[in-house]
């Protein structure tokens, strides 16, 4: 019999969590002050710098896409990856303020000179295609890590597809 307290408190306790004006935004029928939810045609609050600001680092990152992959010792741009770099394209066109440093990458297998120069190979075929698209050669820095920084450690294709890429790092002010 204890235990029907101990139940019942938290009980109340979790229907509190369930409450839409917890945080104080919505009313008890889930409207807004204003009236209007978001699923009725009101406007969902964007957080400044976050992934759902078009004009913040993270909505470049996430939602234009920041990276592009490559073929086994290609340097060749994929039209998959020409569709992402027009994207950055169009990013940075409307964002002047911001640079771009190219970052050239390839997995594991060959020698460390070897993939250092196909990382640059790859990094300088994304900036000349930034460039073909209106992208100023100043806004835009190459830099290649070969095989130095992989985002997938393994012996294994699942693991080199991941690795084979370029990444388009974006900030605001001089590339030094």
């Amino acid at each position: 019999m204890r235990l029907l307290p101990i139940v019942l408190m938290a009980a109340v306790a979790l229907s509190a969590c369930t409450r839409p004006d917890r945080f104080g935004g919505a009313g008890a029928d889930g409207m807004g002050a204003g009236g209007m939810g978001a699923g009725a045609g009101g406007a969902v609050t964007t957080v400044p710098g976050g992934p759902g600001d078009p004009n913040s680092p993270e909505y470049f990152n996430q939602v234009v896409g920041d990276r592009v992959f490559f073929a086994v010792d290609q340097s060749i741009l994929s039209d998959a990856a020409k569709v992402t770099l027009d994207g950055q394209a169009q990013w940075l066109q409307s964002h002047p303020d911001y640079l771009a440093v190219i970052e050239g990458h390839a997995d594991e297998v060959g020698t460390r000179e070897y993939n250092v120069a196909l990382g640059a190979r790859r990094a300088n075929a994304a900036r000349e295609y930034l460039i073909s698209r209106g992208i100023p050669a100043t806004r835009l820095r190459t830099v290649s890590y070969g095989k130095e920084r992989p985002v997938a450690v393994c012996s294994d294709e699942s693991c080199y597809s991941q690795n084979r890429r370029v990444v388009t790092v974006i900030a605001a002010g001089a590339i030094s």
